[in-house]
């Protein structure tokens, strides 16, 4: 069960509301009902709201515009492998994916009021469709390079997390150096797992003391794992595997001890985290008292996945964003679209339904993004 007495991990510079008679004026217009979907409480996390929200002034210029934190795309020399990828394992293509432009994404952002787009690679299968290491390094920097041009030609729409290779330390230290010294990227865009090796595995220790030294920011998509990907559970892996995954991500990490070791990272996880708001009390039940718990979690396992940073992308129900927000303080979500996979649109429409006032729709569709890139 998860403790309503300690007080979350926050960023340097924010506090919380004393109470929770406070914490409603933080979140509650005048307006009775006003966070009718969720109700109040429901969004109260263990520690309450930041002061930041508290004495936000409502400036309606910096409000109803939003950077999009989860936005895939395509360059062509990638797009032609993933479709033929595809089309040697009879995957039917994604028709979204196929169309995609960057005059489409441009006009989609317009439409959606999406003002800057931080570009990301990794979803199923990445980008080494069984190369050898040679052309995934190749494939890595062409998709770097690709999105950094995008970034000259349009600027202010689109920032990146770049990809890195991951499966050969070496390049991977070596991209780490281009992406962010000649580049100047946002942060990186890492998978979950990488041929079953998840996200805590000791292989990439080099790799996560170089991005602790740089004090990147650090994004996790999922992918369906090799061992699940398969299953015949009616439906395709999207559904049930990419979230889960991304709940396998997390507690590697959380139980190899990174979010202890790695303190200069700032963590982003897709979708609200996958399942890890629902399991979070399950995850403390089972590790909360292990012996070596001071290693990993000194703090105690909940103020570890308090300190993390989740994206919105296909996670806006009024469900997955009760859960979330009980565990975390909204200081720590952003806005992601998940596109061209999810409209911006539908995203965007499916965020206001659920009730939030003017201040809380401006924290997660931007502020909370601007602070965290801006930090890094």
């Amino acid at each position: 069960m998860l403790s309503q007495s300690k007080s979350p991990s926050i960023p340097p510079g924010e506090s919380l509301c004393r109470t929770h008679q406070s914490a409603l004026k933080c979140i509650c217009s005048n307006r009775r009902g006003a966070l009718k979907s969720l109700g109040a409480l429901g969004l109260i996390s263990a520690g309450g709201v930041s002061s930041d929200w508290a004495n936000a002034q409502d400036n309606s210029s910096n409000l109803h515009y939003r950077v999009d934190t989860h936005h895939h795309f395509y360059p062509p020399a990638y797009q032609k492998a993933w479709l033929d990828y595809e089309d040697k394992r009879n995957i039917p293509h994604f028709t979204r994916q196929v169309s995609w432009s960057v005059d489409s994404a441009l006009a989609d952002m317009d439409s959606a009021g999406v003002k800057k787009a931080i570009l990301s690679m990794a979803s199923t299968p990445g980008v080494w469709f069984d190369l050898p290491i040679q052309d995934i390094n190749q494939m890595v920097r062409s998709c770097n390079d690709y999105a950094a041009q995008m970034i000259k030609d349009h600027p202010g729409r689109f920032g990146l997390f770049a990809t890195l290779t991951m499966v050969d330390v070496k390049s991977t230290l070596e991209e780490i150096a281009y992406v962010f010294d000649v580049l100047k990227a946002d942060g990186v865009g890492l998978q979950t797992n990488y041929g079953d090796k998840w996200a805590g595995h000791t292989d990439y220790t080099p790799i996560y003391e170089e991005l602790n030294r740089r004090k990147a920011l650090v994004y996790f998509h999922p992918l369906a794992a090799n061992c699940c990907g398969r299953l015949n559970t009616g439906t395709f892996p999207a559904v049930l595997e990419a979230p889960h995954d991304t709940s396998r991500a997390v507690v590697s990490l959380l139980l190899a001890g990174a979010f202890v070791k790695y303190k200069n990272i700032r963590w982003l996880f897709s979708h609200a985290g996958g399942t890890i708001p629902m399991l979070a009390g399950r995850i403390n039940y089972f590790h909360g008292s292990a012996k070596n718990v001071n290693e990993f979690a000194p703090n105690g396992i909940e103020a570890e996945l308090r300190k993390l940073f989740y994206d919105t992308a296909n996670a806006t129900h009024p469900a997955s964003m009760s859960a979330l927000l009980k565990l975390v303080p909204p200081s720590q979500v952003v806005y992601g679209s998940d596109y061209p996979y999810l409209p911006m649109n539908t995203q965007v429409k499916s965020l206001h339904e659920l009730g939030f006032n003017e201040l809380m729709l401006d924290m997660i569709e931007h502020s909370n993004a601007e602070r965290l890139i801006k930090t890094n």
